[in-house]
Formats: C-alpha cells, structure tokens, sequence
C-alpha cells in the first residue's frame, strides 16, 4: 500500500473530516480542496525535497564569516513551499490564508517531512512562531511580523535554551531593559534592549528570507535590577534579525543578533542550528529616541511582561505535535525503504520442508518470518503515530470551531496527548528506523541506502522541543493530576467508548479486553505513584510511566483504526487487511510490554533514586 492510500484512509474514512466543511470556517472547502492541497504538496515535496534530502545532508551549512551559506536545493524548496500557501495554511482568508483544517493542513505538511525533514528552511517555526503573533501579539505585530512569515517574506525562530541552562528555563539569564523614557510608546510594542545568549536555535541565521524573526525568553529586571527567579520572570520579545518599520518594509539597520557559532549535529544538517549573542555589540543599533536607552539588540514585548512563557507555549506545544508528526514521517520513510528493499533482495530459502535444498531458487527475503516482524513493527509504529498525530490535529480543529462544550472537552484532551504526541513517536519511528536499517543488513549501515540518514535524523527528536525526561515529568507530574485529574478521567472515558464499539465486533472483543485491562493497570499505577504524595517518589520513574501511557495511548489509536477497517469490507481489502495485521501485532508484541514499566511505577521503585553518583 502507498503512504498515500494510508493517509487517505486515515483521513476520509476514520477521522471524517469532510464532516468538517459544515461549520462556518471550512463552509468553502469539499474533499475536492483538501484533495488538490494534498496534490500539490505531495508534488512539491516529490519535485522539490525528495531529490535533494541526501545533498542538504552532505553539504552542511557553513559560514564565511559574513553569511551563512546552504545548497541552492534549499533556497529553492523553501520558496516553493512558500509560494504553495502552506505557511499560512489555517489562517483566515483576509491575510491570505486558506482556512484548512488543522488536520488537513498537517497531513499535508507530512509530505515535505517525509521527502527531506532537513531541507528547505522550517516552515514549521515560521508559521508557529506567526501563530503565535496572531494569538498573542498586536494588531501592529501581526501585520508587521506575523503576515509577512505567513507571506514567506520573513521566517522565525524560537530562542529558548541558552548555553547555561539548557532545558531549565527557570534560570535564564537574558536580560530586556526598558529602551529609554518613552519605551512604551513604540507602535511596534513596548521596546526593549536585550543581552544575552541562546543555544540550539533552528534557522537562527540563513538568508532563506528576506529577515529572521527570532521569538526570545527573556527576563525584565526588578526594581531592584536583579532578574526575578524562576520561570515567573520571563517575558516574550520580537527581536528581529534587521530592523523593520510599521509599513513592514526594513529599514536597512541590522539588529545586533550576531551569529557565534553553528553546531554541527549527527542529522538534520540541512538546518542551520545556531548560538546566538544579542546584544554584544557587534552590530551596534541606534539610539533610542528618548533619554536613557542602552546598548542591545532592540526587542518588542509580546504580551504582558513576565507573561512569556504562557505566551511561548502557544508555539512550543503546537511545534511539539509538529515534532512528532516528523518522526513518524522519517519513520515512516525508512519503512518504504525496508519494504522496497525487501521484496527485491533475494537471500535464503525457506524454512520447513527442502529450505537446505541450495538447488532451489532463493526468495525475496520478504517471504522470511522474522523480516515480516520487523516490517510489521515498523508499519505498526508509524502508521499508528500518524493516527496519533492527525487526531491531536482534529482535536485543535475542534477546540476552535466546535461547541463551547465540545472545544473545552477537545483543548482538555489535547493538552493530556501533547506528551505522548511528542514523545511517542520519537522513540518509536527511532526504532522503525534502526529496524530499517537491520532489513537491509551491512547495506543499511552504508551511506549507499537512505535509512542510516533516517535514523540519525529522527534521533534529535526525543530532545528538541523537551527531552523525553521533561515529557515523562510533564505527564506525571502535571498532566495526569491536574484539575483534580479530569484530564485523565476524560482520556480514560474516551478510550472506554472505543472499547465499547470494538466488544461488538467479534474479531476485535480480544484486543477489546487487552485494552480495558491495560487502561485499568495504567489508572491504578497512577494512583500508587502518588500514593504517598511525595514527588521525588513518584517522579523517579516518570519515564516508564511515560512508555506505559503512550503504548495506551497507541493501543487505542489502532482499535479505533481496526473499528473503522472492519466496517469497510470490500472497500480497499488490501489496505483494510494491512491496517488490521498492524492492529494485530501491536496487541500481541507492543502491549504486554507495559506491565514491566508499570511495575517499577507502581511500586515506586527507588533504584535510580537512591542510586549514589559515587558508585557509578
């Protein structure tokens, strides 16, 4: 089956979305549109991406020491894909948009992953980074910035980590100060300086577009001039690579963002990844207008200030989503490549009756049993994270156009899946592609086949945009209890329901009670690592708690799929029984395993808390 037929599956027959057009928003829309955008993102990334995923891997992004340089593949396919209307895909028709569907416009954008991840600019930051304007920004921001990252004219980037602190954003040290006397009254926003230094930044220096909008966490000073501790004190600021007037056109003054440096990462080469320095003085800006303004990068304040990282959790927990559809499109990629490999490379005989009979012709090594289970755990994997994905993307869809009870009962589960949505497929395509690579034997270790590049891209996954650690303790520590745990009790009743339907259909009432047995084991872990109320205990296991939950989770996205395929019979009979044998081997290999990680949460196990860093 193609990837294709499977995402049209997921699409048009399980998730409904032509259902979609009868609200307001998407009234203009038939399956007939969402048709064409797939067309002509799946030709994009055919034309544009696919051919040069290997070059943007090899000829790495190297600077001069005035510029940043990228093959020209790149600078091509980011203006396709900004000439294609994908940047501004959901927004609204008056800023150019095309009022796609959440769940359409990403399983359009899962093209451009699965043909070159690494190549073309990042899309995903500059449309999350002008999303994110147009919730929080102002009007002037939205039409200086935000429409013109949405236009392609402008790409963005989100500036967290810095070299010290890494993922704990409690101590960041970047600094904002008012930009003199009048600082207020700027019509870009409240105008600041800032100073600082920030690690890991994607695309924070190219010449893709004509300027960088970098999205900075930053703290204000206290009246006492020192930093107020912890996350509480962080503020959000525009600070734009050149500097731009209120009609949006620039200014021909550079900001000072000096580049200090690219890291040089084990995939993902074809990104520039970046550390920063704002404020240093490389670039030395004017002077503000007013009496008092100081040296620094010129920065504009999104939002309140010290309301920045409620304001960079708009983008950060939308790029999380993004960040698991791409590993389930790398993993997915490896997949085809193993299966193509596969059904041409003849090796061995079969077992059973004459498989030493070396006089006999030797078989595709498809025909192999144990090539077939890491062809089905690949598929498994990926297609089921791609259902994930794409239900995280309807529940947005419902959370902006549904009912006031239906859009609360969506951001609520949204917010419970966002974990697993990021985390899990980033472990698990990681491991259909190191199963890619075992299909393929010595062949798939050499830079001669596709699937080694897959692998060393997907594994940056489990650590940008919060390590898997900060996923597992996100999930334990706040998600599942939060709101006195009407987060999970919602999950839970939504699984349940999927149960209920697949208990009427006798080749699913099996895998029905795996389910129901599984999501029970899951609740009471749950109520014993908290048992005694202590975080140190019930955290210190967090990541297995973490394996548990998303194995659930996924278990019930394939009984959900094989609700569905059952109904379909007769329909595309291949296709429903690929789905229903990924549904089976996920049951019978993928399940059981929770009930090891489970034990150790349950039991609170202290093995790694009270390990001494001496005796290692």
């Amino acid at each position: 089956m193609t990837f294709r037929q499977t995402l049209d599956f997921l699409l048009h027959d399980w998730l409904d979305v032509e259902s979609l057009q009868q609200r307001p928003r998407f009234a203009d829309h038939s399956r007939e549109t969402f048709t064409s955008v797939m067309d002509t993102c799946e030709k994009i990334a055919r034309e544009k991406f696919a051919p040069f995923n290997r070059l943007a891997d090899t000829e790495e992004p190297w600077f001069d020491g005035e510029r940043v340089h990228l093959p020209q593949a790149s600078h091509d396919a980011a203006k396709a894909y900004a000439e294609s209307g994908m940047l501004a895909a959901a927004q609204d028709y008056e800023i150019g948009g095309m009022q796609l569907p959440c769940v359409v416009e990403m399983a359009a954008n899962s093209f451009f992953s699965k043909a070159g991840i690494g190549i073309g600019g990042g899309g995903m930051l500059t449309s999350g980074n002008a999303n994110l304007l147009m919730v929080h920004g102002t009007k002037m921001q939205q039409a200086v910035f935000a429409k013109h990252e949405f236009a392609g004219r402008f790409s963005g980037t989100m500036c967290l980590s810095e070299p010290q602190a890494g993922s704990s954003l409690s101590d960041v040290m970047t600094r904002a100060v008012p930009d003199g006397a009048g600082f207020e009254t700027d019509p870009l926003g409240p105008r600041y300086r800032l100073r600082g230094n920030k690690m890991w930044i994607s695309n924070g220096e190219h010449e893709l577009s004509e300027n960088i909008i970098h999205l900075v966490l930053a703290k204000i000073p206290g009246a006492d001039g020192k930093l107020i501790a912890g996350t509480r004190g962080i503020s959000l600021f525009i600070v734009p690579k050149k500097l731009v007037g209120v009609d949006g056109e620039l200014t021909g003054e550079r900001n000072d963002v000096a580049l200090a440096g690219l890291n040089h990462k084990l995939g993902y080469r074809g990104i520039p990844n970046t550390l920063l320095n704002f404020g240093e003085g490389k670039f030395p800006v004017r002077a503000g207008a007013d009496e008092g303004a100081g040296a620094g990068a010129i920065g504009y304040l999104v939002g309140a200030p010290h309301e920045g990282l409620r304001c960079m959790f708009h983008m950060m927990n939308e790029a999380r989503i993004a960040v698991g559809l791409g590993a389930a499109m790398l993993g997915f990629a490896g997949y085809e490549a193993s299966l193509d490999y596969a059904k041409n490379r003849p090796q061995g005989r079969p077992a059973g009756v004459g498989g030493k009979d070396v006089s006999r012709p030797q078989v595709p090594i498809i025909q192999h049993a144990d090539v077939k289970r890491m062809l089905l755990a690949q598929k498994s994997y990926c297609e089921g994270a791609l259902a994930l994905e794409l239900y995280c993307a309807l529940l947005v869809d419902e959370q902006h156009t549904g009912t006031p009870q239906a859009s609360a009962r969506a951001a609520l589960l949204l917010d419970m899946l966002t974990p697993i949505a990021k985390s899990w497929p980033s472990e698990w395509c990681l491991e259909a592609n190191s199963l890619a690579i075992q299909v393929l034997g010595g062949y798939g270790y050499t830079r001669d086949f596709p699937v080694e590049q897959y692998w060393r891209d997907n594994r940056l996954n489990m650590i940008h945009e919060g390590t898997h650690g900060i996923q597992a303790l996100d999930l334990l520590g706040r998600k599942v209890v939060m709101q006195g745990g009407a987060g999970l009790a919602l999950l839970v009743a939504t699984i349940e329901a999927t149960i209920e339907r697949a208990q009427m259909l006798p080749a699913l009432i099996d895998f029905a009670a795996a389910l129901a047995a599984a999501l029970k084991h899951l609740y009471a872990a749950t109520q014993a690592a908290w048992a005694t109320g202590q975080p140190d205990e019930a955290l210190a296991n967090a990541t297995p708690y973490l394996q548990a939950f998303g194995h659930t989770v996924l278990a019930w996205m394939w009984l959900d799929v094989a609700v569905c395929a059952q109904g379909k019979a007769g329909s595309d009979d291949a296709l429903r029984h690929g789905l229903l044998a990924a549904c089976t081997y996920f049951f019978r290999y993928e399940l059981p395993r929770i009930g090891a990680w489970l034990k150790v949460v349950e039991t609170r196990d202290a093995t790694c808390r009270t390990m001494d860093e001496a005796w290692f």
